[in-house]
């Protein structure tokens, strides 16, 4: 499917609302629509996925994702920038993977990444992940629509 030109955050909110109150979908079918969505709307978002911590077992398992599929289905805490938000509960922006020492690499057209955790009633149990093949295009403006993105992804779940 060809990229849409990057559509402003506002108008892509709607969309997600849309997949969101849809009463014919469950949940996970839900987080894959997103991830979809995102990846076909955002012309620099390449991959989207959503990982869901295991608490016990200190890992988080893809639950849902679109781009290229990946090998990288369960990731122990503090390993790769996924596995540093799972402890730190903090966003983190690569700008460029190759100068990160606690990087996993999915693939070599891999430019940078964003993950944003997400929170349900205060804790930690997830995160939004997207890798670009493009150099540093993510902004504060990304964050903060992620951050929306992952509150009403909470509601679902």
């Amino acid at each position: 499917m060809q990229k849409l030109f990057t559509m402003s955050f506002e108008t892509l909110k709607h969309s997600v609302e849309g997949i969101i109150t849809a009463q014919n979908f469950t949940s996970e079918e839900k987080l894959t629509q997103i991830c979809e969505f995102l990846q076909n709307s955002v012309k620099y978002y390449n991959w989207v996925g959503f990982y869901f911590a295991n608490e016990a077992e200190r890992t988080l398992h893809l639950k849902a994702f679109a781009g290229e599929p990946t090998d990288h289905t369960v990731i122990p805490f503090g390993k790769g920038i996924c596995g540093q938000v799972a402890e730190s509960n903090t966003n983190f922006v690569v700008p460029d993977v190759t100068a990160q020492d606690n990087y996993i690499a999915c693939s070599i057209t891999v430019k940078s990444e964003i993950v944003i955790p997400l929170f349900k009633d205060g804790k930690n149990i997830g995160q939004i992940d997207i890798d670009s093949h493009t150099i540093d295009p993510f902004t504060e403006e990304d964050e903060r629509f992620l951050e929306w993105v992952n509150s009403k992804v909470a509601e679902i779940l």
